[in-house]
């Protein structure tokens, strides 16, 4: 893809998420963000595992970073009721730390169990969601829907379109709910551009996380491509979100095992490079 001065984003509006720089640590990651001009990071809560979120928030205000998002809560399906209902306590504690380290919201991958209904475990993350609003809105912690491929639909989210987000967002009518539009998991949607309008009108356009979809996927889950390396049309959602009222974070958000091995600065160089380009 070619550059374009008049269609590339501002730098000031790039983040990229931890898990895309898997192998720094957070404290290194965010003074090698920091340097290269990278001002926001959405951290994977296992990038702070094991670590005071008063230590990480130091780690993050030192480097000047922001965050616009904790990443990963949710998982709210499960048989067991008692089991969804530890979730969500999960959840409460997830939506405390996304507070203490200023985070701008939790992510949710909402979970699914093979072989319960999805319309039944719909109802389940409706049921956790809704059991959250009161934290999300005392913390001032937005919660952020991400739909997920169908691939991923037996066993990781029956939330899978962002016509199943925004219908849970219509059902539980809180400023505080939203979606998180994620182009390697909607680009194949032929409802995406209506969907986000919709979206739009919601006030529920919380996140947009880009990569690309390589061709041919060697792997369904560690080898997302770098934006310009696979078929998705970047550039085109991204102005359908910014049309529909979009003005957050661009999120990069890499799960590769090449790009894992590579030389990490060298990576995030390239980051930077196609992001301009895409």
């Amino acid at each position: 893809m070619q550059s374009d001065a008049m269609e590339s984003p501002a730098r000031d509006r790039l983040a990229v998420h931890t898990i895309t720089t898997k192998p720094w640590g957070l404290a290194e990651a965010a003074d090698r963000y920091a340097a290269s001009g990278v001002s926001g990071m959405s951290v994977w809560v296992e990038a702070i595992e094991g670590m005071k979120n008063a230590d990480v928030h130091s780690t993050l205000q030192n480097a000047g970073i922001q965050v616009p998002a904790l990443v990963r809560g949710g998982f709210f399906c499960d048989s067991s009721a008692d089991e969804r209902e530890r979730r969500i306590d999960h959840n409460r504690r997830l939506i405390e730390t996304a507070a203490e380290i200023s985070a701008e919201m939790l992510v949710l991958v909402v979970g699914a169990t093979p072989g319960e209904p999805l319309e039944r475990q719909r109802g389940w993350v409706r049921d956790g969601i809704e059991a959250l609003i009161e934290d999300a809105n005392s913390h001032n912690v937005r919660l952020a829907i991400e739909p997920l491929h169908p691939m991923y639909a037996a066993d990781k989210s029956c939330i899978n379109r962002m016509a199943d987000a925004r219908v849970l967002c219509e059902a539980v009518r809180n400023p505080m709910l939203g979606i998180a539009v994620d182009v390697y998991h909607t680009w194949w949607d032929p409802d995406l551009d209506d969907e986000i309008r919709r979206a739009g009108l919601l006030d529920a356009l919380f996140a947009f996380h880009i990569c690309d979809w390589r061709v041919p996927t060697r792997d369904l889950l560690t080898d997302r491509g770098l934006m310009g390396d696979g078929c998705i049309d970047i550039r085109g959602i991204r102005q359908m979100v910014e049309a529909a009222g979009f003005s957050g974070w661009n999120e990069v958000e890499i799960f590769s095992e090449e790009h894992w091995a590579r030389d990490q600065q060298q990576f995030l160089n390239d980051i930077i490079t196609r992001y301009a380009d895409c």
